[in-house]
């Protein structure tokens, strides 16, 4: 798929699930802010619990760019979590390492974010993980291999330029930009993590 169809789809995603979910959309879903198709501007018919359900969770999936499967793992974990579930399950999603990577600024979207780590730029304590769905825990540190450094996208990066489109660096990361490295301080709590989700409608979907 090239780039283009894949911020189209981006694009067309963000305006029916009523979010932006990139900076390109951003743009788009200030000029039509209503769902794609030719229906998009008449009024939502009254929605059935399920539809509301579901578009909840698929907000919320779409936001971390994740298939159903591993959505629905996540959502597994969370439950034996000792905490309310619907708020573990967006703690949980966050400490993936390709929404860390994203959180710091090294990505401009959750796509880069899972591209540098699946091409072996990011280090966790030193080793390279591949694994976009890596659970970075408290008090480890997450780098860009120096070798990567030195590439555009990431000296990019190194210059805060992707500051103006992503939100403001939660209070759970300890982040040195300039040295494209950043810590996980401690466990994201829910009210921190910059994703629009009602996660217990989300808990309802997968309880049903």
């Amino acid at each position: 798929m090239s780039s283009v169809t894949r911020s189209r789809r981006q694009v067309r995603l963000s305006r029916a699930l009523g979010i932006a979910l990139t900076p390109k959309a951003v743009k788009h879903f200030e000029k039509r802010p209503y769902p794609p198709g030719e229906h998009g501007r008449a009024r939502r018919r009254t929605e059935s619990d399920y539809a509301v359900r579901l578009r909840e969770k698929q907000r919320l999936r779409a936001q971390y760019g994740l298939r159903e499967k591993q959505m629905a793992r996540a959502f597994e974990v969370a439950k034996k979590d000792a905490g309310l579930t619907g708020e573990a399950l967006v703690e949980i999603l966050e400490m993936r390492l390709d929404a860390l990577v994203l959180r710091a600024g090294f990505a401009r979207t959750i796509l880069q974010a899972r591209q540098a780590v699946v091409h072996r730029h990011i280090l966790v304590d030193g080793k390279i993980v591949d694994r976009p769905s890596f659970q970075v825990k408290p008090g480890q540190t997450v780098q860009v291999k120096p070798k990567s450094q030195a590439t555009v996208p990431f000296q990019v990066a190194a210059a805060g330029a992707h500051r103006d489109v992503l939100p403001a660096v939660p209070a759970y990361l300890d982040v040195q930009l300039e040295k494209l490295s950043f810590s996980l301080v401690r466990r994201p709590k829910r009210v921190e993590v910059p994703v629009t989700a009602e996660v217990q409608l989300v808990v309802e979907h997968y309880s049903r």
